[in-house]
């Protein structure tokens, strides 16, 4: 197989296929913005839309051309014309023209199913349809690639048909032929097979677009890679209708550093993982953590043997090296934990331990974890931990005593405006010792972990002006044993930030408030730690 760049074309449609999953709706400016990103990241072609289904695809074509791209080229999707007119006078094909697009992709149908009962149409003039659109696409000077769209079913339902319309397309001067796996249920060795086939009849280059439904469009891709093919279609992070299209973040880092095929260069692909977390920001879905190569978890380390192994040999439990996809290897601390995790993690944030300290950590942390407390997802509560379990650390701050009141009953019915006041007060007091100085204060919130946050920050206030640059971002809380109903144990997980950084914290607790204020003094006393705040007045104890 060749490895020089370019054996392997990387054709990008999360703009058009990956748009029609459920959820993703993007803006033109959003779409402008990925088109950016993957410029950034050396996609070869950029699949833009289908400039006559909306506007909105419509104006970014438009607007696309503006844009000064250094690698990418971006094509324009539609079908082949409507049965029964000439592909001069249909409003579709001459959208494609309109768009200014170089390449042009157009879809038609190989699977007589589809020609005889969705299109209701010949197979004959669909045969027509397709050299038509395509000889005319040619005769604008226009690179056009043919997506045989449900090309395997059709095949195996009609072979000789779904063949005589790829062979219609080539002979009508298509740039690539695209095999499609539209349903997604095709496996790899018969993939190979059909591929295998076509290879011996049709010379013109070919493309794969795959869909996931079977949970193999990746590998498909790969296979079709393996058999020959040139042009490989997928979307970032698999985005696509029902369960996906073929996902680049895997096929990129696969082909490059798997199989030797040079598709990006060395700095795009360090880009890898950025780029996939920047645009799922930009459609608005997260990504999975578990997801291979990019995601948060990919290289993450949690039982104690894997971690000790890791930190002897790195590739004893890792596939490949994560910064090369610009990812991070991480060892959490949990109760599967040995010391290499405790030792990793202390590492990590700076903190030198010897040995017998991080045993004795260890212990610790597996006796929180039994009273309800996760550190996987809370970094911050970790750190606290091992600092307070190292002897030489002073609190900033010492919780004295704390009451916290939710009523409604005395509240007035109105608010001062006249309208009507259904709400629960929540009340909370709280006397805190800063140094030799104790404060008793009293806050009003709109929920009672609301009010003691703001109790607590007049208190702090005075010592540490600053506090209002933290902010309580999300709020979550796990009931751990259902069976111990309205006093079953909870864990609280806060986030917060401060405008620049973010840190998670834990507490768990069968009070659900004392839960939330361990997280929230964690969440704290982490700030004010990584701030090198002056905390030397406060001398206290533990």
């Amino acid at each position: 197989m060749p490895s020089e760049k370019g054996a392997v074309i990387l054709y990008d449609t999360t703009l058009r296929d990956g748009t029609q999953q459920e959820g993703i709706s993007l803006t033109v400016k959003d779409k402008l913005d990925i088109t950016k990103k993957l410029d950034e990241l050396g996609i070869d072609i950029i699949e833009g839309g289908w400039p006559y289904s909306n506007p909105k695809d419509e104006e970014y074509f438009q607007q696309v051309s503006l844009l000064e791209l250094k690698h990418s080229r971006i094509a324009a999707f539609g079908s082949t014309r409507r049965a029964g007119i000439t592909a001069e006078k249909d409003p579709n094909i001459q959208a494609l023209i309109k768009s200014k697009a170089k390449i042009v992709t157009i879809v038609g149908k190989t699977w007589d199913l589809h020609v005889l009962e969705i299109l209701e149409t010949s197979l004959d003039e669909n045969i027509e349809m397709i050299k038509d659109s395509i000889s005319y696409l040619k005769s604008q000077s226009l690179e056009v690639h043919f997506d045989a769209e449900h090309f395997f079913d059709g095949f195996e339902a009609n072979k000789e048909y779904a063949i005589s319309s790829i062979k219609a397309a080539a002979a009508a001067g298509a740039d690539a032929v695209h095999l499609c796996d539209t349903n997604g249920g095709i496996l790899p060795n018969r993939l190979s097979i059909i591929i295998d086939e076509v290879k011996e009849i049709l010379s013109t280059p070919l493309g794969i677009h795959v869909h996931n439904d079977g949970e193999l469009a990746v590998a498909n891709s790969i296979t079709a890679v393996e058999q020959g093919v040139r042009y490989v279609q997928g979307t970032v992070n698999g985005y696509g209708e029902r369960c996906g299209n073929a996902n680049l973040c895997s096929i990129i880092p696969t082909l490059q550093i798997k199989m030797g095929l040079q598709v990006v260069e060395l700095e795009q692909m360090q880009k890898l993982s950025t780029i996939a977390k920047e645009i799922s920001e930009l459609v608005n879905m997260g990504i999975n953590p578990s997801q291979p190569y990019v995601g948060a978890r990919a290289f993450t380390h949690k039982g104690g043997l894997h971690a000790s192994a890791v930190a002897k040999v790195e590739r004893s439990y890792e596939h490949m090296d994560p910064k090369i996809i610009g990812n991070d290897r991480k060892i959490v601390v949990s109760e599967l934990a040995g010391r290499s995790n405790i030792l990793s993690a202390a590492e990590k944030m700076g903190i030198k331990i010897t040995k017998d300290e991080s045993t004795e950590i260890l212990e610790s942390v597996k006796a929180a974890e039994l009273e309800g407390f996760q550190y996987e997802g809370a970094d911050a509560s970790l750190e606290m931990l091992l600092r307070r379990n190292l002897g030489n650390y002073k609190p900033p701050f010492v919780l004295e005593d704390f009451m916290v009141l939710a009523e409604k009953l005395r509240r007035l019915p109105v608010n001062h405006d006249g309208t009507k006041d259904d709400d629960l007060l929540s009340e909370a007091m709280v006397k805190v010792r800063i140094g030799e100085v104790v404060y008793h204060t009293a806050a009003e919130g709109n929920g009672p972990v609301n009010a003691l946050d703001e109790a607590l920050r007049k208190a702090l206030r005075e010592d540490f002006p600053d506090i209002d640059e933290i902010r309580l971002t999300d709020y979550k809380v796990r009931i751990l044993n259902e069976e111990g109903a309205t006093g079953a144990a909870v864990r609280v997980l806060i986030e917060s930030t401060d405008g620049k950084d973010s840190w998670n914290t834990v507490g768990s607790s069968t009070n659900i408030i004392y839960a939330s204020w361990l997280a929230l003094i964690d969440s704290i006393e982490y700030w004010m730690l990584k701030s090198n705040l002056d905390i030397s007045t406060a001398d206290n104890d533990k």
